[in-house]
This record gives structure tokens, sequence and C-alpha cells, in this order.
């Protein structure tokens, strides 16, 4: 795994995108950027195996290099899931594909690009949005959300991570510092975690989590939970 050190010199010439460069490090970044990154997997497997639909596919939205889908595949075979991820980057699904290939999991992932406004969804019985819905435009997530609500079946789900903000001030400023030291404990310098944020800034858009809970809410879906959350992360299911 090729160590992130993407913002190693402080230098910004661009916002943040999902372009080769970053694909090639993404895995680390992930890693060492999203708390308890892994533990949340462990936890969407878990609603999957007890709430999921055998037979039916999961779907993962801005899929990135793959990473859930084929940890997924690997702890869920005997469900007979079909595992589907959509990215608009070809430089992310290229990875995910490798990826797929060396873990012998290409019969079982599938990987498509396309726009995860639009995609069409068959069969979905359960749809991810890992750290995604973050990067959508505000004013379109109401109308995103939805369209997946009208695509699951009764009773399909919608799993959510994202990272959140505070409308308390001072918790706000609690939590963000808290990210600060935990990204300095995996290795990232001062400059590289200041030179990301200024990437970052006006492409990565958080809610609150009651803004996230209102939003799979007043998109139709009956019970919307908490099932995950580190201080300005957090992770939500929603059932139609």
């Amino acid at each position: 795994m090729k160590q992130d050190r993407l913002f190693e010199s402080g230098a910004v010439s661009e916002d943040f995108s999902f372009n080769d460069q970053v694909a090639e490090v993404f895995d680390d970044m992930l890693n060492r950027s999203i708390p308890f990154y892994a533990q949340v997997i462990d936890c969407m497997a878990a609603i999957l195996r007890e709430k999921g639909r055998p037979g039916t596919t999961v779907y993962d939205l801005g899929c990135a290099t793959g990473t859930t889908l084929l940890e997924l595949a690997r702890r869920l075979p005997d469900l007979n899931f079909r595992f589907v991820g959509i990215d608009n980057a070809p430089a992310m699904l290229a990875k995910a594909r490798r990826k797929a290939e060396m873990f012998s999991r290409s019969p079982l992932v599938h990987f498509l690009e396309d726009d995860i406004t639009r995609a069409h969804l068959p069969d979905g019985g359960a749809v991810l949005c890992n750290y995604t819905l973050q990067f959508i435009r505000p004013l379109a997530r109401p109308h995103f959300v939805r369209r997946l609500y009208e695509t699951l079946p009764p009773g399909g789900l919608l799993l959510v991570s994202e990272k959140v903000i505070s409308h308390d001030p001072m918790l706000n400023r609690v939590y963000i510092d808290l990210y600060h030291q935990f990204k300095l404990r995996q290795g990232y310098s001062e400059l590289e975690i200041a030179a990301k944020r200024e990437a970052l800034e006006n492409i990565l858009i958080p809610f609150s989590i009651r803004e996230n809970r209102d939003l799979l809410t007043l998109a139709g879906f009956s019970t919307v939970e908490t099932f995950f959350q580190w201080f300005n992360f957090a992770s939500f299911i929603a059932v139609k």
C-alpha cells in the first residue's frame, strides 16, 4: 500500500479530486484519515447479515477503490449477494478492479463507471453511501436520497457514513481538535493537515447528525438511526 504524501509540501495548486495521484494512495489515506474505518465496515457486515435480503444486490455508491465491497464479499458469501460498486472516477475504478482480481473477488464484485445520482439500481436490497453524500452539493442531496428511497423495496436498507459537524460551537471546535490530534497520531504533519483541509474546502460539505437524519426521514424512510459515532464522524441506517 503506497503511503499518502500528496500534501507533504503544503502546496495546494487545485481543489481535491479523485484523480490518478489520489487513487494510488487512497487506501492509505482512508485508513489514516477516517477514524474506525474498519469497525464501521464490521458494523455494516453485521447489519447486512441480520437485515439484508439474501440474493439481492448491494450497491456501493461512490465506491472509490472498492475496499468496503471487497470486504463484505469476503465476509458474507453465504447470503448470495451481488455486489456492485459505482463511481465516476476512472482511476478509482481501475484500482478497484485490480484489487478484485488480486483477491479473487471478480466473480462476486462488479464495478461500474457512472454518475451515482442518475445510475440505475436494479434489484437493490441495500445501498451504501460511505463518505459520499458530503461530496454532493447540499441542494442536490434531498433529490438524490429520495431517489434511493424510491429505488429500494419495502424493508430495503440505506447505510450512510459521513463526516459531520456539531451545531454547538464549543463542541464543534472540540471535535475538530480531536480529529486533528487523530491525524497527527497517524503520521500526518501539521502542514499536510492544513493543506488537505484547504484542498477540500467547498468540496466536502458536511451536515450535522440532525440534518442527515432529517434528510433521510424526509425522503420517506420509516426508520432512521445512528449506528456508530466518533466525535465528528457518524454512520446511519435507514430502513424503507
